[in-house]
Order: C-alpha cells, then sequence, then structure tokens
C-alpha cells in the first residue's frame, strides 16, 4: 500500500509542471495601451505617463455640496442593492471557508444497536458505536483548484460590490444634479411666464388703444400658454426626479433638500492616469477578469479530472456483537481501506469537458479584453463630452448675453416705432430657449465629471 502511494505522490511530481497545479496570471495577450483617445485630437490617443488618477480620490473631494454628500451617505447606509452585494460577499465567504475545509477528513459517528430472539427466547442486544473518518488525498489538484475558483467567486463578489457602491454614489450624484438643472429650468420658465403674462395685458390694452390687432394678442396669448405648459411639464419632471432620488436611498417618495445648480463647484483637473489603472481600478474589469480566472480553474478541474483519485477510509469505534457470538464488555474495532479510482469508460465524457471548458475560458478571455475596449471607451468619451461642453458653454453664455441685449433693444425700438410687439415676442422666446440651452449644457457638463469619476472607478471603496 505504501509503495502505491509512493509511486503516485511521484507521478504528480513529475506533473508538476502541468497547468493542473499552477495558479492563475493575467494573459500577455490582454492589452491596455492606446484605449484613452484625445479628446482634442481626432485621431491621437491620449498619451499621459502620470499615475495621478481622478477615480482614486475620496468621492467627497469630487462631491463637495454638503447636501448631496448627506444623500449619498444616506444612500450607502439604506441601499437594497447595497446591502444584498453585501451579502453575498458573506455568502462567497462562507463557501471559500468549506472549500479550504475540503483538506481535512470527514468524520461521521453512526451508532448502531440491534435486538435479536429466536425462536421466542431471550432477545439477545448488540450495538456498536463507530466513527468513520473519510479522506481523499489530492495528488492530482482537484480539490486545490477548487478551492481556487472559490477564492476567485469570493473576489469577484467583493469587486460587484464596489461596482455596486460605486453605481449607487454616481447614480445619486446624477439624479441630484439633475433636479438642481430642473430647479434652474423652472426659475427660468416661471419668470418668462411672469414675462409673458405682463406682455399680454400689454398687448390688450394696446388693442383697445387701437394700437395693435386681435391677432397680435392671440398670438401672445398663445405663446403665454405655451411657455405656462412648458412649465407644469418641468415641475412634473422635478417630482419624478425627486421619486426617482428617494427610490436610490430606500425611501418613500418625499421632497428633497438640496442647494442650486450656481453653488456646485466641480474639479477642473481631470486627472485620468495610465491606461493599466483601469486594470486593478475599475470593478467590472476586475469581476471580467475573475470570470477569466474561474475559467482558468474550471479547465484545471477538467484536466484533472483524467487522473486517479485516492481515498482512504477508515472506522473505529466499540462494539459488544460480532456476527453470531456476542460479548460484553464492549471490544474496541478498527478498519482502514485506500481506494484509487481511475477513470475508463468515461474518457469521452472527460474529453467533451475539456473541450468545452477551454472554449469558455478564451470566450472569457475575450470578453475580459473587450471590457477593457469598453472601459476606455467610457474615459475617452466622458474626456470628450466635458472639453466640448465647456466650450460649449462659452458659447452658450455670449449668446444669451446677446440676445439679453437684442430684447432691450427690440422694446426699445418698439417705443419708437420701428419694431412690432411679434418681434419682442421672438426675441423673448429665443432667450428663454437659450437659457435653457445654457442650464442643460452645464448640466451635461457636470454628468461629464460624473461620468469620468465612475469610468476611471471612482466610488468603489
Amino acid at each position: 500500500m505504501k509503495k502505491q502511494i509512493i509511486g503516485i505522490v511521484c507521478v504528480a511530481a513529475m506533473m508538476s509542471s502541468c497547468h493542473i497545479y499552477k495558479s492563475y496570471d493575467r494573459p500577455e495577450t490582454i492589452d491596455a495601451s492606446g484605449i484613452y483617445r484625445d479628446p482634442v485630437s481626432p485621431t491621437d490617443t491620449l498619451a499621459t505617463t502620470d499615475t495621478t488618477n481622478m477615480g482614486n480620490l475620496p468621492w467627497q473631494e469630487v462631491f463637495r455640496d454638503a447636501k448631496l454628500q448627506a444623500l449619498i451617505e444616506e444612500g450607502l447606509a439604506n441601499n437594497v442593492d447595497l446591502q444584498a452585494a453585501a451579502l453575498r460577499v458573506e455568502e462567497a465567504k462562507v463557501m471559500l471557508t468549506a472549500a479550504k475545509l475540503s483538506y481535512l477528513p470527514s468524520i461521521n459517528l453512526a451508532p448502531q444497536g440491534t435486538a435479536t430472539s429466536m425462536d421466542g427466547g431471550n432477545y439477545v442486544k448488540a450495538y456498536t458505536l463507530p466513527v468513520a473518518a473519510s479522506w481523499e488525498l489530492d495528488f492530482f489538484g482537484k480539490i486545490l483548484n477548487t478551492k481556487r475558483g472559490q477564492k476567485v467567486a469570493y473576489l469577484q463578489s467583493q469587486y460587484s460590490e464596489q461596482a455596486t457602491r460605486s453605481q449607487i454614489i454616481c447614480g445619486i450624484a446624477n439624479t441630484y444634479y439633475s433636479l438642481l438643472m430642473l430647479d434652474r429650468q423652472v426659475e427660468i420658465t416661471s419668470q418668462t411666464v411672469d414675462i409673458y403674462k405682463e406682455n399680454v395685458r400689454t398687448m390688450e390694452a394696446m388693442k383697445i388703444a387701437g394700437m395693435t390687432t386681435e391677432a397680435a394678442v392671440a398670438q401672445m396669448r398663445a405663446a403665454y400658454h405655451q411657455v405656462q405648459a412648458s412649465l407644469l411639464d418641468l415641475q412634473r419632471q422635478v417630482r419624478e426626479t425627486e421619486n426617482s432620488l428617494c427610490v436610490l436611498l430606500a425611501k418613500t417618495p418625499q421632497p428633497i433638500d438640496r442647494n442650486t445648480l450656481d453653488e456646485q463647484v466641480m474639479p477642473e483637473d481631470l486627472t485620468v492616469g495610465v491606461p493599466l489603472q483601469l486594470l486593478e481600478n475599475r470593478p467590472d474589469v476586475k469581476i471580467a477578469e475573475m470570470t477569466l480566472a474561474s475559467a482558468y480553474y474550471t479547465t484545471n478541474q477538467a484536466r484533472a479530472a483524467f487522473y486517479p483519485g485516492l481515498n482512504i477510509t477508515a472506522t473505529a469505534g466499540w462494539t459488544n456483537g460480532s456476527n453470531i457470538s456476542v460479548a460484553n464488555p464492549a471490544e474496541f474495532m478498527f478498519q482502514a481501506l485506500a481506494s484509487l479510482a481511475q477513470p475508463i469508460f468515461n474518457n469521452g465524457k472527460l474529453v467533451a469537458n475539456l473541450k468545452v471548458s477551454k472554449a469558455e475560458e478564451e470566450i472569457a478571455r475575450m470578453n475580459y479584453q473587450q471590457t477593457i475596449l469598453e472601459a476606455g471607451e467610457e474615459v475617452s468619451n466622458a474626456l470628450r463630452l466635458y472639453d466640448t461642453q465647456d466650450k460649449k458653454l462659452e458659447h452658450d453664455r455670449q449668446q444669451v448675453d446677446q440676445l439679453d441685449k437684442a430684447v432691450t433693444y427690440t422694446k426699445a425700438l418698439f417705443q419708437s416705432g420701428d419694431a412690432t410687439y411679434l418681434e419682442i415676442l421672438t426675441a423673448q422666446q429665443n432667450l428663454l430657449s437659450a437659457q435653457l440651452t445654457e442650464v442643460s449644457d452645464n448640466m451635461q457638463r457636470i454628468q461629464a465629471v460624473v461620468s469620468l469619476y465612475s469610468a476611471l472607478g471612482g466610488g468603489r471603496e
């Protein structure tokens, strides 16, 4: 028996260079170079060697609004998705502990008792108190790869929790800023409603005085009702956005205490670090890598299935019965058995399993590379969006300034009889549209910062 065990150990040693025993390493084919595109150049990639990365900043340094910070803290404490993710981490931790204990023998206590009577005679009582132990020797990495695969699953659950945390933080921030944008648009539209209402009164007075026509009055009334309707629509959106934010906070719909859009201060130094940092920072990229590692260990398990399994079982305990004769008091008994199981007739199934495992591993590798490319795309798009909106805001402010002057000039021309009230209405409508566009573009610039922070793995810890 000892010679057989030594022989198996020698075979295992000869196979030490096989993948069965090798732990996962990131494939050399995985490439993250050049995935950041320069936001200014239409063709060049962003060349950077600066490892400073805003994705490593605490979220409190990115989102500086005190009321927003309070909402994020509330969301992190109460959000159902995050709580579920934390429980999945605990589940994976328990499964990892169980996988580690697989190296130890299993021990079972199975007491038995019998009472036998023959031809109506006295009962003969017998009992056994055995303790049975079973131990699988892991010469070919079956338990090893199972344990490593479970460790990968544990890490994957941790990265999933990080991804959920990042999504919640950035989701609350985006919804909050959307709410501030709507507040500002409601404010601008409300002021415009008041102006149009006064315009209607003026036009009605001018009609009575014979200075304008009923058609002009009707057009002004129509413009007033149009703006009033858009105000109602914006107020509805405010309520819906508040409700959406409450869902993220895991509480019933209610008003949200908030500041104004003009009070927001966002980081201006948008550092993205080097592309390689995405492999370590972004939770979804890490999840994709852990999926690849899991597939790698599944392939190892499929390889290990070709080799024999060695089990040692032993039974020890006390009994007062041995075959027909019965002895009292009880006597100690011990039995040991070693078994070697080598697959023979199911080789075709094992080969198929190995081929499938290898294919799944290759799919996981391709998905990992694709996830890196998509992460680079998100970073590039966020950089481009910020650069575009920042430039657009300069033009928006100049447009608003010029249209405000146009309204003033048109009113002056109207007073002198050189312009119609329709021209005033047109100028005011253009001004309202430009003001709303400015607010929207400012919001998109803020969202670009949030998107970049998320794309770089911000808020994961």
